[in-house]
C-alpha cells in the first residue's frame, strides 16, 4: 500500500514511524508562527510552564498583522508582548510595521515556509502553506506554546480526499472560484479533519497566487490541511524567495503521493464549467454563480487578505478598475498582503489605478477580515470581500452581511455598485 503526500511528510517528521490515518503522533516541526491575537496567549503559557528558552530561535515567527497599525491600547499592548518576547529570546523572525505583512503571504514570500516542511501556526489559515507542498495546519495557542518549548506537535493523522480538476478555466475564473465551488459542493464540514489534496491538469496550470488561495480555504471545508504536490512552478517560486531573502534554512524536500496511495474519497471536477463564484451569508459553502446574484447591491468592497492580497490578485483587480470609477455610495478598500506586494503595486501603477478609481490603498494588514479595523461594517451594511469567511458578524455588526468572491468579481462589483460579473465592465 502506498502513501499520500500528507502521510509521507508526517512519517518523516514523526517520532514513531509506523502509523495509519486516525492514529495520534508526536512530530517534529520545521517552523511555527503566531500573531498578535494568538501569540500573547502562547507566550503566557510558555512562561506559566516555567520554560526558560525556545527550542530554536530561527524556527519561530511572530507577526502582528491583525490589528496593525495598532488601533487601540489593547492591540498596542499585544504587539508589545510579541516584541518583548522576541527580544528576550533573540527570535529573528519578528515582523512589525514597516517589515510585516499578513502572515500567510509573508512567510512564503520570505522563503520561511518550504516544500516538505511540517508547519504549525496559531491561526486556522496556516493551511495556506500546503500550496508549497508542505504539511501545514492551524493549532491552538497552548499547542503553540508547547511547540515553542519542545519543537514538537501532537496531532492525529488525517485521512485524505483527493480532488482532481481537469479542463481549461474560463476567463475571469481563478483559484478562488475553484475553492469556493468545491466548498459549495462538499459543505463546510465535507472534509472534516481530513487532508484535501488538490491535483489535476487545471491545478498544474495555476499560478502560485491561485494555489495559495485554494489551500488557504481548505479549513473552510473543515480540513486539517490542504496540499498540492510541488512542481516546477513551486520550485521556481521557492528558489526565487530563497535567492532574494536568504533565509537561514534553504534546503527543502519534494514529496508526491504514490500511485497506489489510499484515499478516503476521490472527487473529479470539470473546471471548464466553473463560473465566477460568490458565497452568500453566512457560510463560505453558500455559493452561487455570480450571474444569479446580479441584483444584490453592496456598500463596501474589500480586496486583500491572506486569501487574495498578493500581487496577482491586485493586478487582476487593477485591470478591471483602470479607466473606471467606483460607484457612488460604495467604499473600495484595497489592502496589499505584504510590504513587497505594496511596493510592486506602486511600481506597476496599480495603486494609482485604485486611488483614481475612487478607492483607498491601505498599508498591509488583515484589516476588516475578522472584524479588526480598517473597514468595519455598520448595521444593515453589505460587503463583498476577497476574504475567506463570511460568518455572522465576522466583519462588524451582527446584522451586516459579507459576501465572498474573487478579486475580479470584487472589482467589477465596486464599479457597478452591485454584485457583477467582470464581463459587464470589460
Amino acid at each position: 500500500m502506498g502513501y499520500t503526500i500528507t502521510e509521507k511528510i508526517l512519517r518523516d517528521h514523526a517520532v514513531k514511524k509506523s502509523f495509519k490515518p486516525g492514529d495520534f503522533i508526536d512530530a517534529k516541526i520545521d517552523f511555527c508562527l503566531g500573531n498578535d491575537i494568538t501569540a500573547p496567549i502562547s507566550i503566557e503559557e510558555f512562561r506559566n510552564a516555567g520554560a526558560k528558552k525556545v527550542f530554536d530561535k530561527t524556527r519561530i515567527a511572530l507577526i502582528p498583522d491583525h490589528f496593525i497599525p495598532a488601533k487601540d491600547m489593547r492591540s498596542a499592548n499585544n504587539s508589545k508582548i510579541l516584541r518583548d518576547f522576541a527580544g528576550e529570546h533573540d527570535i529573528k523572525n519578528f515582523y512589525e510595521v514597516g517589515r510585516m505583512g499578513v502572515e500567510h503571504a509573508l512567510l512564503p514570500e520570505l522563503g520561511l515556509a518550504l516544500p516538505g516542511n511540517l508547519i504549525i501556526g496559531a491561526d486556522s489559515h496556516t493551511c495556506t502553506y500546503g500550496a508549497l507542498g508542505a504539511f501545514a495546519c492551524g493549532v491552538g495557542s497552548t499547542d503553540l506554546a508547547a511547540a515553542f518549548i519542545t519543537g514538537k506537535v501532537w496531532l492525529k493523522v488525517p485521512e485524505t480526499i483527493k480532488f482532481i480538476y481537469y479542463g481549461k478555466l474560463k476567463k475571469w475564473v481563478s483559484g478562488k472560484d475553484i475553492i469556493l465551488h468545491t466548498i459549495g459542493d462538499i459543505g463546510v464540514d465535507g472534509a472534516h479533519y481530513m487532508a484535501m489534496e488538490f491535483s489535476g491538469e487545471t491545478i498544474k496550470s495555476l499560478s502560485m497566487d491561485d494555489r495559495f488561495s485554494i489551500c488557504n480555504m481548505a479549513i473552510e471545508a473543515g480540513a486539517k490541511n490542504g496540499i498540492i504536490e510541488p512542481d516546477q512552478t513551486t520550485i521556481s517560486y521557492v528558489k526565487n524567495a530563497i535567492r532574494k531573502n536568504k533565509p537561514k534554512r534553504k534546503s527543502f524536500k519534494l514529496y508526491k503521493s504514490d500511485s497506489n496511495a489510499r484515499y478516503k474519497e476521490m472527487r473529479e471536477y470539470d473546471a471548464s464549467k466553473i463560473e465566477p463564484q460568490v458565497s452568500l451569508p453566512h457560510l463560505p459553502s453558500n455559493t452561487r454563480p455570480v450571474n444569479v446574484l446580479k441584483g444584490v447591491s453592496i456598500d463596501q468592497v474589500v480586496i486583500g487578505s491572506c486569501t487574495n492580497g498578493r500581487i496577482g490578485d491586485l493586478e487582476t483587480a487593477a485591470k478591471i478598475l483602470k479607466g473606471n470609477k467606483v460607484r457612488q455610495g460604495v467604499r473600495l478598500i484595497v489592502i496589499p498582503a505584504t510590504q513587497s506586494v505594496y511596493l510592486e503595486a506602486v511600481k506597476r501603477g496599480f495603486a494609482r489605478v485604485f486611488v483614481e478609481a475612487g478607492g483607498i490603498f491601505s498599508t498591509p494588514s488583515c484589516g476588516p477580515c475578522l472584524g479588526g479595523h480598517l473597514g468595519i461594517l455598520a448595521e444593515g451594511e453589505r460587503c463583498l470581500a476577497t476574504t475567506n469567511r463570511n460568518f455572522m458578524g465576522r466583519m462588524g455588526h451582527p446584522k451586516s452581511e459579507v459576501y465572498l468572491s474573487s478579486p475580479a468579481v470584487a472589482a467589477a462589483s465596486a464599479i457597478r455598485g452591485r454584485i457583477a460579473h467582470p464581463k459587464e465592465v470589460m
